[in-house]
């Protein structure tokens, strides 16, 4: 059963729209810096230039490097585990290119990397393309829990020092446990039974799914969150910010959603750090570009490592191995 849909040409205001957002965003931060480097007698390039020539670089990429490796196998690991479940046996090595030439399209938009799998598989292994884009929502939407519980546990843990914007937290959580309790009920049909929605390939993944399966993506994706609790922290440092791993728990998850918001350069994420640092925002502002520029660029850099591979089974005579 397929579900064809007209194709739909993007509007101008909605192609505008995340460069608004980035202007805006890049606008604050050079106030916010200016700003701050007027009150030493500087001004602002000059200013974030003393602060990136005060970083010991070497000890960053001894923190980096092995966290973005750690993160691919991670990740792959847990779009393996979903395409066995819901689409095709496919071994956990030929993830791997799939998964790491994604990271390549996934520099301007995280989510067009996922579609990217989704045309792969689909090529390779003969998964129907719907099935496939439904086993990558799959992953986004438990991501967002995984996100969101652990976003919880770092309030749980320190809500006393965090923003009081964080006591938003637990009241989305308790939301978005009402809406999965709902969503579980109605893929098996006990809610909404003439709906015709659930029926559709792309939603095949979530007719498939048991609630346990959902607990088991956030197991498997967490061991990545908390290694870059103790990098982000220990990188922080390096800047020159004062930082506590527990409150790392509590800010990371939110940072990371900012990063999923399809802006040029993830502008949002970037500008969340000088939120979190209001007294040091040219600190805050050099430490979440170089931390999240560096991190989807090495991915990318082993995304064009695998591609050769990822080439050959999709255009070649290679095929499986």
């Amino acid at each position: 059963m397929s579900d064809p849909q007209p194709e739909r040409r993007a509007s101008p205001l909605s192609k505008a729209i995340p460069w608004v957002i980035t202007v805006a965003c890049f606008t604050y931060l050079y106030f916010r810096i200016d700003g701050a480097a007027a009150r030493e007698g500087s001004s602002a390039i000059p200013y974030l230039a003393s602060v990136f020539a005060n970083v010991s670089w070497t000890k960053w990429l001894a923190l980096m490097i092995p966290y973005s490796l750690f993160f691919f196998l991670v990740d792959s690991l847990v779009v393996w585990r979903i395409v066995n479940w819901f689409n095709a046996p496919v071994r956990y090595g030929d993830i791997l290119p799939i998964r790491g030439s994604a990271y390549i399209i996934s520099i301007l938009n995280e989510q067009v990397g996922k579609g990217v799998m989704a045309v792969y598989l689909n090529r390779r292994d003969g998964v129907p393309g719907w099935q496939v884009g439904s086993s990558m929502l799959f992953i986004m939407f438990c991501e967002f829990y995984y996100l969101l519980m652990w976003a919880t546990v770092g309030y749980g843990l320190r809500g006393d020092a965090l923003p009081k914007q964080f006591g938003l937290i637990p009241w989305v959580a308790l939301g978005a446990l009402a809406f999965f309790a709902l969503w579980q009920l109605y893929f098996r049909g006990k809610i909404a039974r003439g709906s015709r929605i659930r029926d559709r390939q792309i939603l095949h993944a979530f007719r498939q799914a048991e609630w346990w399966q959902y607990l088991v993506i956030i197991v498997l994706r967490s061991p990545a969150l908390l290694a870059a609790v103790v990098v982000y922290t220990l990188a922080l440092r390096l800047f020159g910010l004062e930082a506590n791993f527990l409150d790392l728990l509590g800010y990371l998850p939110l940072i990371f959603f900012g990063a999923a918001v399809p802006t040029p350069m993830r502008a949002v994420a970037i500008t969340l750090w000088s939120f979190l640092y209001p007294d040091n925002p040219a600190q805050a502002t050099a430490f979440g570009l170089v931390q999240h520029n560096f991190f989807i660029f090495f991915n990318a850099a082993i995304g064009l490592i695998v591609m050769r591979r990822a080439n050959r089974e999709l255009f070649g005579d290679g095929g499986r191995s």
